[in-house]
């Protein structure tokens, strides 16, 4: 009884943790709504995540501002076709005792040792590199020189790709894609509000925000959102939708499927489904998921996962479209 009471409060510092949370991040970030909730739904969920936008829309601002209000160690790491896997990992140095004269070799962290990192175009380093970073997000650790060494705590990447660009670039294969728990677009503001970014930028004001949780409150709060109890209808409902994203010649998917798609979601879908529903179920103050809140997660955790045919490039039609159809087609029962 001692722990339900627990994880209530806990409950309630969450939702009060989000609440303080926007209102910093509104002192600087102006619109951007449906994406901010995102970033704290994969902060929370501890779930990395891939922002696709054109540039000059805040996505380093946006990061580093929630750093600063979380008091974590904030990285950006600019990829770059030059970019080594030592450049993002660290190295080990020889160095010298001043006082003994022995040599001996010495590890100097590099920039993926913080709590997040924003991965700058990330589809503009070589895959080598790319792999270094991924293997960082999948194993919370680096090897170096056959010595391990732990990721400080809490550890996110928030990785951006250039959506306009695309000569030079090195897409990311769909098996790495898969570490990523969300995919988040980022679009251009409206009207009033690029009015208001641009009276606010060129005014010479800055901000001052207010530091609203730590690195250990943070991790807490991370612990709590497994523990969130799921019903099996909803869990049920979650592995219906991600199953029926794959093509099968004898299988129970929509026609459209086996049409225009060559692979669907994997397991680690499902996983993410369920996970985003819990922090969103928090943030809005609940201690129970629905099915709803499923569909709300099915395009950014999904999107980046369904790989489409050679006929439904030629049609135009798009992964957001797919999973769009594929929500209003599975049912619920």
């Amino acid at each position: 009884m001692e722990k339900t009471l627990d994880d209530l409060d806990l409950a309630k510092e969450l939702l009060k943790a989000k609440e303080d949370v926007i209102r910093e991040i509104r002192k600087v970030i102006i619109g951007q709504d449906e994406v901010i909730e995102n970033l704290l739904i994969a902060l929370f969920s501890k779930g990395h995540s891939l922002f696709v936008g054109v540039p000059g829309l805040a996505k380093t601002l946006l990061m580093s501002t929630l750093a600063r209000i979380l008091n974590l160690k904030f990285s950006r790491i600019q990829f770059t076709p030059d970019l080594m896997p030592s450049d993002i990992t660290g190295t080990d140095i020889l160095y010298e005792d001043q006082t003994s004269g022995k040599r001996a070799f010495r590890f100097i962290k590099g920039p993926i040792f913080a709590n997040i990192i924003l991965a700058d175009e990330i589809n503009r380093t070589p895959p080598k590199t790319q792999a270094a970073l991924l293997q960082a997000m999948q194993e919370q650790q680096v090897t170096v020189g056959g010595n391990t060494y732990d990721l400080d705590q809490p550890f996110l990447v928030f990785a951006t790709q250039n959506p306009i660009e695309h000569e030079g670039t090195y897409p990311l294969p769909e098996a790495q894609l898969d570490r990523f728990m969300f995919i988040i677009n980022v679009d251009y503001p409206t009207l009033d509000q690029e009015v208001d970014i641009a009276l606010s930028t060129t005014s010479g004001r800055e901000p001052k925000l207010d530091v609203v949780l730590d690195a250990k409150q943070v991790q807490e709060l991370q612990k709590l959102v497994p523990r969130v109890p799921v019903s099996e209808h909803v869990a049920r409902y979650a592995v219906r939708l991600v199953q029926a994203s794959r093509p099968q010649k004898n299988g129970n998917v929509p026609d459209f499927i086996n049409e225009w798609v060559d692979w669907g979601a994997g397991p680690r879908a499902s996983q993410y489904l369920i996970l985003g529903a819990k922090a969103k179920a928090l943030m809005d103050n609940r201690v129970t998921i629905s099915v709803d809140d499923i569909r709300s997660m099915a395009r950014k955790v999904m999107e980046h996962r369904i790989i489409l045919n050679f006929k439904a490039e030629a049609e135009n039609i798009t992964s957001a479209a797919i999973i769009e159809k594929l929500v209003s087609s599975i049912k619920e029962n």
